[in-house]
């Protein structure tokens, strides 16, 4: 069986967890700080911090921002159901917007979405390929939609317009003109779930680049604070002479990464840049030659423009097929014993969100990229001999399920 994307866990990440345990700091503690140091130094932002999970930044930058009940927040409809799920979770109302033909959010539909209950986008740079930076930053400093901003409190003030929230969760490592892409937006924000291209087993980061008027040192002070349940001192200021004592200063959240995750992360991002990237781009080119050939296959690009992606995810659609016969070719393809999957369910399918009032007919493009759409195994030890499997268990399903269709429409 080939599975769909396991983890790359070998003895240079053991010994480090080892060393962790050996150390006693199984909590935050140093080696979280040195990992949310050595992410900002390679992200090229302002500050970060790293957090539980992917969900746990989204939130915790929506809290800080001030975010509830009235206010609305711009997400893509064709989007894992977290991104959706942390403006939920504030009381504020997700206003969903189609997809682009490259899966992102159209930037050319926002415009039409905003209000003045306006007070964060989060475009999803999905599959690791940047979203369209430049013009959400030239359209949230427009004219029209300066004047409709209204601020909620002293920090909206201080912005003074709509916060771009990245959800960066693909696409640690990717690049737009050149620069790693979470320095095109106010905040990114990282998942190093066990699929990620870079995994700390569970756990993320939420990265800052606000504008100058923002202390960022103060920025992460109030992160820490709010991140470990509103509490002033963490674990290790706690361990420090006379360090018992401390205070709650609000209801805060339980987020913290602990060292034994970022014991994971420092060796993935060590390796990331001159190793883990080559090989996911490689095997994404693979999948792109391979099936070139095939007139069915409409491959995804790894690079466009401006944007350079990571090789997250291979998504992959089969043209001129319907849902049915889509679902109809994963069965077969996993009756070879390779493991695909579909990226993603568009929010307004799932049910939470249908009965919450969103219809899909209103997001006509990511059902059109949805219902055809399969993703292909792609991780680190992922063969060329896999790949030529994969692609022939491919090619099997569609001939037999398309044939098959054809046969039936015959008769």
């Amino acid at each position: 069986m080939i599975p769909f994307s396991p983890p790359r866990i070998e003895n240079e990440i053991i010994e480090e967890v080892i060393d962790s345990l050996k150390s006693g700091w199984i909590t935050t503690g140093p080696k979280t700080k040195l990992f949310e140091r050595e992410i900002t130094a390679y992200v090229n932002t302002k500050k970060t911090i790293c957090l539980n999970s992917g969900t746990a930044g989204i939130e915790l930058a929506l809290a800080w921002y001030g975010i509830g009940p009235g206010d609305e927040v711009i997400v893509p409809a064709y989007t894992y159901t977290a991104t959706a799920n942390a403006v939920v979770h504030t009381g504020a109302t997700p206003v969903m917007c189609d997809a682009g033909d490259d899966f992102n959010i159209d930037v050319s539909k926002i415009e039409k979405l905003i209000t003045s209950r306006t007070k964060v986008i989060i475009p999803v740079d999905v599959a690791g390929l940047p979203c369209d930076y430049d013009e959400l930053n030239a359209l949230i400093r427009k004219k029209s939609v300066l004047k409709k901003f209204t601020p909620g409190n002293d920090l909206q003030s201080q912005l003074g317009r709509i916060m771009i929230l990245a959800d960066a969760a693909h696409s640690i490592g990717s690049e737009y003109k050149g620069e790693k892409s979470a320095a095109f937006s106010d905040g990114a924000v990282f998942s190093f779930h066990a699929v990620k291209n870079l995994t700390t087993a569970e756990g993320g980061a939420l990265t800052f680049n606000l504008p100058k008027q923002f202390d960022h040192d103060e920025l992460y002070a109030q992160l820490s604070t709010k991140s470990l349940h509103g509490q002033t001192k963490d674990a290790l200021a706690k361990v420090k002479k006379g360090g018992w004592r401390y205070d709650v200063i609000e209801p805060g959240y339980k987020y913290n990464m602990t060292d034994i995750l970022a014991s994971i992360g420092l060796v993935e991002l060590r390796r990331y840049e001159k190793d883990t990237l080559i090989q996911r781009r490689r095997i994404f080119s693979k999948y792109n030659e391979m099936l070139k050939k095939y007139d069915w296959a409409l491959t995804p690009n790894l690079e466009t423009n401006n944007k350079k992606g990571n090789a997250h995810l291979y998504l992959l659609r089969i043209n001129g097929i319907e849902e049915s016969q889509r679902n109809d070719i994963i069965t077969e393809i996993y009756n070879q014993d390779v493991v695909v999957n579909v990226h993603y369910q568009p929010l307004p399918i799932l049910s939470y969100y249908k009965r919450s009032g969103y219809n899909i007919d209103n997001y006509p493009n990511a059902f059109r990229l949805y219902k055809n759409e399969i993703s292909l195994p792609i991780y680190y030890d992922l063969t060329d001999e896999n790949v030529e499997t994969i692609v022939q268990a491919l090619v099997n399903a569609y001939e037999k399920v398309v044939k098959k269709n054809h046969v039936e429409e015959a008769v």
